[in-house]
């Protein structure tokens, strides 16, 4: 079962929404996947389709970034990339945590539907087959 969540894109001030699915329940298949950072800080869920990789995590944003007008949900702890295109800040009612996915270690790569990963002390590095993604850290956060 997939639910809906409202996506908003925050580039250069400018906010706009786009609905995408998000994964309900936690699995491991061709169509859905989890891990997280052995910190435990970082979550991510991806699903397809269509190919998108959504990270949360726990200690938010840094610089925490400001909250659009039309968004009413958590916001400031979540961004997300999909096979193609930029990476988008995420408006949401869900979560990706889930204490039992699996750990993706300290210097290894996930990678699924043209989004790959790598994990490192430092942070996390995800980007799509386009070289659009993000870095994630306790200290601060980065879209490319």
């Amino acid at each position: 079962m997939l639910v809906r969540r409202v996506i908003v894109a925050a580039t250069l001030g400018v906010a706009g929404l786009a609905i995408a699915p998000s994964p309900a329940a936690p699995r491991q298949s061709d169509t859905f996947q989890e891990f997280q950072t052995p910190s435990k800080n970082i979550h991510c869920a991806w699903s397809s389709p269509p190919s998108e990789l959504r990270c949360d995590i726990d200690s938010g944003l840094k610089p925490k970034p400001p909250r659009p007008t039309n968004c009413t949900l958590d916001f400031g702890d979540s961004i997300e990339v999909a096979r193609t295109g930029t990476s988008v800040l995420v408006c949401h009612g869900d979560t990706t945590r889930d204490p039992k996915a699996k750990v993706l270690p300290y210097g290894k790569t996930w990678s699924h539907g043209g989004i790959t990963c790598k994990s490192r002390t430092e942070g996390l590095r995800c980007a799509n087959v386009a070289g659009h993604g993000f870095f994630l850290s306790r200290q601060s956060y980065r879209r490319f």
